[in-house]
């Protein structure tokens, strides 16, 4: 990716914006769901809003497994056990996005917003401590990869919605 004065950016630093973007939109989801539980109505896009978030965190982590982790490890074998711990916590956040759209798929409408919350918070804290983890262990190394590739045709892990 270049920058608007024709710099390139290196790719740790693009995985840290990526980061900031999907700490946001789960910010504005726990937000939307917060008014609700104080007295508002529920937001119609909540459902919506919380599929988009779900495919984006999918996509990143998806393609972390696939793309950016095969490469660390091929250049940098000494962070194989690192990545091996990053795809356990892949798992977990899976299994709490399953949980959540669990929830919001009820099919009786009965949604109980405190159990949403509470998956939320869940997925918040997983999302949190895996990311801050990954930028300690990983994002100088991915700042030194060359992938050309990666800058023709920006991987998975690398593509927000501002992207």
């Amino acid at each position: 990716m270049e920058t608007p004065d024709g710099r390139l950016t290196a790719f740790g630093n693009q995985l840290i914006d990526v980061h900031l973007w999907l700490r946001e939109q789960l910010a504005a989801l726990r937000e939307d769901l917060d008014a609700h539980l104080a007295g508002s109505a529920l937001p119609r896009d909540l459902r919506a809003h919380c599929l988009t978030f779900c495919s984006a965190l999918e996509r990143h982590h998806t393609g972390e497994d696939d793309d950016a982790f095969t490469e660390l490890a091929r250049s940098f074998p000494e962070l194989r056990p690192v990545l091996e711990e990053l795809r356990r916590d892949h798992r977990l956040v899976e299994d709490s996005l399953r949980r959540l759209q669990s929830l919001l798929d009820d099919p009786g409408r009965d949604r109980d917003p405190v159990r949403v919350r509470g998956e939320l918070d869940t997925l918040a804290a997983l999302m949190e401590t895996h990311f801050v983890y990954e930028e300690k262990r990983i994002v100088a190394a991915l700042n030194a990869l060359d992938a050309p590739e990666w800058r023709r045709s920006r991987p998975g892990f690398l593509i927000s919605g501002d992207t």
